[in-house]
């Protein structure tokens, strides 16, 4: 039987984490879950901290997704890694069973979950990027086998996406009937979150380059 962590890597999502952990620890098939606090300055780490059971590392200074999520990894054994993201709005424990259980019967070494009738622009981003997904489970030896990629330079999901593209391994999309997530403008404000659409929205277009060329090349 495999095992199975939960990695939740966090920015500042006192608003949501709670209900993230409370949806996960009801899912049975879970062993460990993890919470990385990325610097943080509000109550997400107090919060994380307040459930039993729960793995809270508590990084001081931001650093970004990919470096959080690779330090929760680090600390974690399992076979099975089950990535969500904190600031999720709908998510129920069918939703995470619908990631896991394809791998857990050999059908797919990795899920991508993909919004559909959470919020219009939400969903759309996901129709357009789905293999940009934040919500995802993967078996150990994938992370293993990119670990000495440069996750960080185009995100750790862009990352993920290339080495399995090019390694002919097999993934499956699950629908999440109804989930969204709190958008950065509505995080941020309209203007910071605006700076930081953009800058992933860049890093984005950097990666489709880098694959188009990758093409051209082969």
């Amino acid at each position: 039987m495999y095992s199975i962590a939960a990695i939740i890597p966090a920015y500042n999502e006192e608003k949501t984490i709670g209900n993230i952990i409370e949806t996960i620890k009801q899912v049975d098939l879970i062993d460990n879950i993890i919470v990385v606090s990325d610097g943080s300055k509000d109550k997400t780490a107090e919060i994380a901290k307040g459930f039993t059971g729960v793995k809270v590392i508590d990084i001081k200074e931001n650093k970004g997704k990919a470096n959080a999520i690779m330090t929760g990894l680090h600390e974690s054994e399992e076979d099975i890694f089950l990535f969500l993201d904190a600031d999720l709005l709908g998510l129920s424990p069918k939703h995470i069973t619908d990631l896991l259980l394809p791998i857990i019967r050999e059908d797919a070494h990795m899920t991508l979950g993909v919004f559909n009738h959470g919020r219009f622009i939400t969903d759309l981003g996901q129709i357009v990027t789905p293999y940009l997904t934040g919500q995802r489970a993967l078996k150990r030896k994938i992370i293993e086998d990119i670990a000495n990629l440069d996750i960080s330079r185009f995100g750790i999901e862009m990352a993920i996406t290339d080495y399995v593209s090019n390694n002919n391994i097999k993934v499956v999309e699950v629908v999440l009937e109804n989930v969204t997530h709190l958008m950065k403008e509505e995080k941020m404000g309209v203007l910071k979150g605006f700076k930081e659409r953009i800058k992933m929205y860049l890093d984005i277009f950097k990666f489709i380059g880098k694959n188009m060329s990758n093409n051209i090349k082969g």
